[in-house]
């Protein structure tokens, strides 16, 4: 025998406010190119405001989501993890099938939702994430890929990228490559990984932290253009470091191309499936 599931329009009412809320743990995909960021800005359409709407349909009340990290106008992403408290008990594919309902040919979609206990958080849990920045390297015009990768017409050398890239590996001050606008306590990071791949004409940039700076990608990304045109070498991305002034940075990436691609977390209990 199988259940019948309730179609999104009859979600139970909202809960009182004695009632305890419940986590959820959500893993969410989204193309960048039409929205303003993932934080919620009125009148704006936000990867937060698209979420927080289909979930006030659900639930009949605004209930605020958190993200493991919090992606500019722009830039995309493959596997953001999130996570919200909602008012009443739904079962994890209830979430699932009603917000996917609600956000239904739009530029966000739920790929899965765990509930989680409390002591899960989406951003201050997590200890690792990954992006990947897509660059094409080619004089024809993008179509398929038109605001979902950077098209540069001439050709990289990716030997001196790789080398000039070693340079950013480790723990530095990246004040040059950080935003004036970024908010982080301290410019201190430790980069864990920035390969470079090729294949064809798409070149492909895998960076991971713990953390990043506002910017910090696209600024890296875009410092190697440099080195990949010739316009700059090794030396040039070590003085650019060295010099802890965002004046030194030689170009910012266009958010075209930037996927945040996963978050990783030392440990998190589900407590239903």
């Amino acid at each position: 025998m199988t259940d019948k599931t309730p179609s999104p329009a009859e979600a139970p009412d909202v809960a009182d406010d004695n009632t305890p809320l419940h986590r959820y743990r959500m893993v969410i995909e989204y193309d960048g190119t039409e929205l303003y960021g993932w934080q919620f800005q009125p009148e704006l359409p936000t990867v937060q405001g698209l979420l927080e709407d289909a979930t006030q349909k659900l639930c009949g009340q605004l209930c605020r989501y958190q993200a493991a990290g919090r992606t500019d106008a722009g830039v995309h992403a493959l596997g953001m993890v999130v996570h919200v408290d909602l008012p009443k008990h739904y079962g994890p594919f209830k979430v699932w099938e009603a917000l996917n309902f609600f956000l239904m040919d739009g530029p966000v979609s739920i790929l899965s939702v765990d509930k989680v206990d409390e002591s899960f958080h989406a951003r201050f849990s997590c200890t690792r994430r990954a992006y990947c920045y897509h660059m094409v390297s080619r004089r024809a015009p993008l179509s398929i890929l038109r605001g979902k990768a950077w098209q540069v017409k001439a050709r990289m050398n990716l030997d001196a990228m790789r080398d000039a890239a070693k340079v950013l590996i480790g723990t530095h001050d990246f004040t040059t490559f950080r935003n004036t606008e970024c908010q982080s306590k301290s410019p201190v990071k430790t980069l864990d990984q920035l390969d470079i791949s090729q294949d064809g004409d798409n070149i492909y940039f895998h960076v991971a932290a713990r953390s990043f700076l506002h910017h910090q990608v696209r600024s890296m990304v875009g410092c190697l253009w440099l080195v990949g045109r010739g316009k700059w070498q090794t030396r040039d991305m070590v003085a650019a470091l060295e010099a802890r002034d965002r004046q030194a940075l030689g170009y910012n990436a266009p958010p075209d191309g930037l996927y945040f691609l996963s978050a990783d977390f030392d440990s998190e209990t589900p407590t239903e499936s």
